[in-house]
């Protein structure tokens, strides 16, 4: 089973910017969702058994050496097996959407000749249903249906049916180059017409390399850059511009655990970073397209503004399990949908208007509409923002007083006051009563928040406990990182909360405050922003070290996951993991550009 041998890190990440599939070392396909990235898997193996349905090519021979790469700064994979007799090359990727879906497998013979299998299991619905399948002479391609999905592979080898898995053998030689495509369609259309394999990948490639150079800096990390910024637009939902937080479900924080969470969506808290990064790198349409999803998700009443969202801005993201699968190492329970999505989350309100500030800033003005939703939000903002809540961690504990929550509630009303400084809209009329409203959560965040015992801001008010969420209280310029209150927060943090060298989010089982039995991998992002802390006090041998630390939990790929055991040395949580790749852009601008947090803050 797939769970038993391939750890996290061992999956390459392919893409059409719609749904995205998983890809392991040695070549098989555990994790497909189509045709959206939160639609029910075809492949599910990842977090069950390979009857859960995969899609893998394995030489007949035992394999002497694997090796990976992806091709050029593209998201085409491309896997090197070795056997005694020869070589071959699987290249693996997703065409730009097309008429319809595509995941298409290339076998190149690289040495000799080397005889190779395929296993294909099919099973719609996150691994439940086993389609019926036939041969349609019609369409040139074997065809799997079942309920309102259809899946047709094409391919010029010959294959049969075994045990409810279509499989083939066939010989690759020097030289050869087989191709196996495998289309999605609604089982009620007929199937798409044929694509030219070779075709699709120099599209493919075309598309992705022109997408990349216009990423024009260069320097020591640029490739660490580059491949995080190709992943977030692999994340990237095209059609509305929507980013998911990771393209699985339930890839747990702790192997054996509970804490397995479906991350296939859309996060506010997200839009500030993920904006920044964007603009950074100057990528304006991306981030301008984010930023229009943003608008159009939270358009209506404030008080109805959600946390997380589908990816074209669906609300009801009904949180279940599916007993039918066994969990990632048997981590149980595997669940679709997030129930985060009915929490009050105060934060999200200054990721927000954060967003709306960056956006200025780089020349995406606000319009009436925009200046509307705007003043609606502040609105509700005034009368809400003294209420407890669920927290940027999203805890099922109970509502809390966060002081992370309420110094992003300062600064909603920071950036607003911003906008209205710099614009000279209409709204100018609510610009004294922000104000007074921003220095007063100001003075209760620091009166309230601030443990002088622990000479640190604590997690919750009138607490002991520590939370590195806060570690961002200087990036935003809510106090300046030369306070000796945000000094002694990082200190704090460095003593309480770093294991190995990287940091946890809280202590989970000190706290209790998350509702949940169990504890976690170090949090990736927390552990860039005391890297980007350590910069701005002049620690920078220490911050660049505790980047290069960090660069080196990615995998031979580049990629993320959300946490880290650092004594197990494996990735946990769900992968790749936008929120993790921003925070790595982010540090690599701000630890390489001191002027960089200027343009954050200001």
């Amino acid at each position: 089973m797939a769970q038993a041998t391939t750890k996290i890190e061992d999956y390459g990440f392919i893409s059409d910017t719609q749904t995205g599939a998983l890809v392991s070392r040695d070549g098989c396909v555990d994790w497909l969702c189509f045709p959206r990235f939160d639609s029910p898997a075809c492949f599910a193996s990842l977090l069950g058994g390979k009857e859960n349905g995969h899609w893998r090519f394995f030489p007949d021979d035992e394999v002497t050496a694997v090796r990976r790469r992806y091709r050029g700064e593209t998201l085409i994979l491309e896997t090197e097996l070795e056997t005694k007799n020869g070589a071959v090359r699987l290249i693996d990727f997703m065409p730009p959407r097309g008429e319809n879906p595509d995941i298409i497998r290339i076998i190149e013979g690289l040495r000799g000749k080397v005889s190779m299998q395929m296993e294909l299991i099919i099973r719609f619905d996150y691994g439940h249903i086993v389609p019926w399948v036939r041969l349609r002479k019609r369409s040139d391609g074997l065809e799997a249906v079942a309920g309102p999905d259809a899946l047709i592979l094409r391919t010029p080898v010959e294959t049969h049916g075994k045990d409810l898995t279509t499989v083939a053998e066939f010989t690759v030689a020097k030289g050869d180059r087989i191709p196996f495509v495998l289309t999605w369609f609604a089982s009620h259309t007929d199937p798409p017409r044929k694509i030219n394999p070779e075709h699709a990948l120099r599209d493919t490639e075309v598309f992705w390399g022109d997408w990349a150079k216009r990423f024009e800096t260069k320097g020591k990390w640029r490739d660490a850059i580059v491949r995080s910024l190709i992943t977030l637009k692999g994340l990237t939902y095209a059609p509305t511009g929507g980013l998911v937080a990771a393209l699985t479900t339930s890839l747990p924080e702790q192997i054996g655990g509970v804490r397995n969470w479906d991350y296939r969506f859309c996060w506010l808290r997200d839009a500030a970073l993920i904006l920044l990064v964007l603009l950074g790198a100057g990528y304006r349409e991306e981030a301008k397209s984010w930023r229009e999803w943003l608008l159009r998700a939270i358009a209506g009443s404030p008080a109805q503004m959600q946390t997380i969202y589908g990816v074209s801005g669906e609300r009801r993201l009904i949180e279940h399990e599916i007993p039918w699968l066994s969990g990632y190492e048997n981590s149980r329970p595997v669940r679709v949908g997030n129930a985060a999505s009915n929490q009050f989350q105060l934060d999200v309100y200054g990721e927000v208007l954060a967003a709306a500030w960056q956006g200025h800033l780089a020349g995406i003005k606000m319009t009436d509409p925009d200046w509307s939703l705007m003043v609606a939000i502040m609105k509700f903002l005034e009368s809400h923002w003294q209420e407890p809540d669920e927290g940027i961690w999203e805890v099922r504990g109970g509502r809390q007083q966060f002081t992370h929550s309420k110094m992003m509630a300062w600064l909603a009303f920071d950036r607003a006051i911003k906008l209205v400084e710099n614009c000279g809209c209409a709204a100018y009329e609510h610009f004294d009563r922000w104000q007074k409203i921003r220095d007063q959560i100001h003075a209760e965040v620091c009166e309230r928040g601030y443990n002088p015992k622990k000479k640190a801001f604590t997690q919750v008010y009138g607490s002991d406990a520590l939370d590195a969420s806060l570690l961002i209280m200087p990036l935003t310029g809510f106090l300046p990182v030369t306070d000796e209150r945000v000094r002694g927060t990082i200190e704090a943090i460095e003593r309480e909360l770093m294991q190995d060298g990287f940091v946890l989010r809280y202590r989970p089982q000190e706290t209790g405050v998350d509702g949940l039995p169990g504890d976690e991998g170090v949090f990736l992002p927390c552990s860039f922003w005391l890297a980007d802390c350590w910069h701005l006090l002049g620690r920078k041998k220490e911050a660049r070290e505790l980047f290069e630390r960090l660069l080196d939990v990615r995998n031979d790929l580049g990629l993320l996951s959300e946490e880290y055991d650092p004594r197990a040395k494996r990735q946990l949580g769900n992968f790749p993991q936008a929120f993790s790749h921003v925070a790595l852009v982010s540090c690599a601008r701000i630890l390489g550009d001191e002027d960089m947090l200027l343009a954050r803050r200001d």
